[in-house]
C-alpha cells in the first residue's frame, strides 16, 4: 500500500482533474533476498554499492530510459517525459484510462502499445519522486521463452504491432504518424 506521504503528494496532483499517468521508477536486484530499502536515499545508496540497478539497463535499456534516472536521483517533485520509442514504464493510472490492448498477451508490445495509447490521448507522462519499485530475479517465463525460440511467435507479434499502429492512425490521425516515423527509425 503507498504510504500516507505517497498518497497524499498523489492527491495535490489533482488527477481527477487532469489526464496522468503516474510513473513509478524501476530497479531490479540480481539478488534472490533482499532487504527492501525503507527510503529513496536508503536505495540511491544500494545503487552507488551496486546491489541494485535501473531495471533492465543490462538487457533493454529504451525500455525504461525516458523515465530519466538521473533526474529522479535528486527530484522532489513529480516531472513530466516524453514518450520515446519502447518505453514501457509501470504506471498508475484511473480506471478509466484506456484499456490494454487484448492482442498483446503473452510476452511482447502489451506495456509499450499501452503508454503508446496514453500518449496518444495526451496523457501526462508524470514520474513520481519519491516512488520505486524493485523487480525480483525469476525463472523465465514460458512466453518469453517462446518469443526468444520461434520465428513464427516473433512474426506474429511483428504483424499485431503493424495492426496497432494502423489503429492508432485511424483513431488519432496525423497525430499518430510519430510512432510509426520513430519504429521505423529504428
Amino acid at each position: 500500500y503507498p504510504s500516507y506521504h505517497h498518497r497524499n503528494s498523489i492527491q495535490q496532483l489533482e488527477l481527477p482533474q487532469r489526464k496522468a499517468a503516474l510513473i513509478v521508477p524501476a530497479f531490479e536486484t540480481l539478488h534472490y533476498r533482499l532487504t527492501f530499502p525503507k527510503s529513496k536515499a536508503e536505495l540511491l545508496s544500494m545503487l552507488d554499492m551496486g546491489s541494485l540497478y535501473t531495471f533492465r539497463y543490462h538487457v533493454w535499456p529504451k525500455g525504461h530510459a525516458p523515465t530519466d534516472y538521473a533526474k529522479w536521483r535528486t527530484a522532489t517533485v513529480p516531472y513530466r517525459v516524453a514518450w520515446q520509442p519502447d518505453f514501457e514504464p509501470y504506471v498508475v493510472v484511473r480506471r478509466d484510462c484506456p484499456k490494454y490492448d487484448q492482442r498483446f498477451v503473452g510476452f511482447g508490445w502489451n506495456k509499450v502499445s499501452h503508454i503508446m495509447e496514453l500518449d496518444a490521448q495526451e496523457y501526462e507522462l508524470l514520474v513520481l519522486p519519491n516512488a520505486f519499485m524493485i523487480h525480483m530475479p525469476h525463472a523465465p517465463s514460458f512466453d518469453i521463452s517462446k518469443f526468444r525460440l520461434s520465428a513464427g511467435y516473433r512474426g506474429c507479434l511483428q504483424t499485431l504491432r503493424e495492426e496497432f499502429h494502423q489503429d492508432l492512425s485511424r483513431r488519432y490521425g496525423a497525430a499518430a504518424l510519430k510512432y510509426l516515423t520513430a519504429e521505423r527509425s529504428l
